[in-house]
């Protein structure tokens, strides 16, 4: 029997910040992680990550994000072995109003609004998607866990901290909330669930 969509039992709330516009410049800390935290893109052996092919191919495609969208330049970024963090700058706003979209009655905008946060991250995940699927011979097969967490970076020491975050991220992988077999709590997770 097939299951529809009742909005009173499947109602999905945005965990994005109500009333911002995600196509303003700045400065953004994102956090994406593979589907059932499968350990698809390599392992972390002495404090380095070693990447799969998998884990190849979201580097990859990391690095072409800046490339294939001008309105965009890459900062600091991570591969581990079952998700990826990074920092990605909106820099270009010359299209400004023309690519903006009035909130909804509940403040926020209903589809991906182009250049946006969303659309640049939901551009990557169907790319990165697409070319594991042909890799693994599994087309359908999910790579990424629905949605992705985001924070924006709104000054220089936080610019610094979350920097710092990701280039030692492979050194503390046995403290990541992230790994099944954790051994610990790391500093840098209350820091961020404090942001």
């Amino acid at each position: 029997m097939p299951i529809y969509y009742d909005p009173q039992k499947h109602h999905r709330r945005s965990i994005r910040l109500k009333g911002y516009d995600y196509t303003q410049p700045g400065a953004y800390f994102i956090t994406l992680v593979a589907h059932q935290h499968e350990m698809l893109f390599g392992e972390v052996v002495d404090g380095e990550m070693i990447l799969s092919e998998y884990g190849r191919i979201v580097a990859e495609e990391w690095e072409r994000t800046a490339l294939v969208r001008p309105y965009v330049q890459l900062d600091e970024f991570v591969v581990m072995p079952n998700h990826i963090h990074g920092i990605v700058w909106i820099v270009d706003d010359a299209v400004g109003a023309t690519r903006r979209v009035a909130p909804t009655a509940n403040g926020y905008p209903t589809g991906l609004v182009s250049k946006s946060l969303g659309a640049i991250v939901a551009q990557f995940k169907s790319i990165v998607t697409k070319r594991i699927a042909k890799t693994r011979g599994a087309p359908g097969t999910p790579v990424w866990q629905r949605n992705y967490w985001e924070h924006i970076i709104r000054n220089e020491a936080a610019l610094d901290r979350i920097r710092e975050y990701i280039l030692t991220n492979p050194l503390r992988w046995v403290l990541d909330r992230e790994n099944p077999d954790r051994q610990g709590e790391d500093d840098f997770d209350r820091w961020l669930d404090s942001l």
